[in-house]
């Protein structure tokens, strides 16, 4: 399971919203690369894919994980950060054993 924080379903609506997907949500998912060896990817899907895990959060955010991905996320909760130096997604990923600095990256 995934959880979507209040933040991050404010936010998914309202980028989804300026980008005209009224139907839809966020695809998460995770590639290798990056500097701690796993990197976590983003894009927008009108509709969820084959075999797609599906979640949804608040306001009825919802988000789409492939199953290979979610080995490495189940667990998770995605946030959304607005401190003053950066803005963006978080990750509060318990399978991670390592993560960059910069959070786009992790090991498992």
């Amino acid at each position: 399971m995934i959880q979507i924080s209040e933040g991050a379903a404010r936010k998914i609506r309202t980028l989804m919203a300026k980008q005209g997907i009224k139907d839809g949500g966020l695809r998460v998912g995770v590639k290798g690369g990056g500097c701690s060896g796993l990197s976590y990817t983003f894009a927008w899907e009108k509709q969820e894919r084959l075999g797609d895990e599906v979640f949804e959060g608040p306001d009825g955010a919802k988000i789409y994980v492939d199953k290979k991905s979610l080995l490495f996320l189940n667990g998770t909760v995605l946030d959304y950060d607005t401190n003053m130096i950066s803005q963006g997604f978080v990750f509060s990923n318990p399978n991670a054993k390592s993560t960059c600095g910069c959070g786009s990256s992790f090991g498992a």
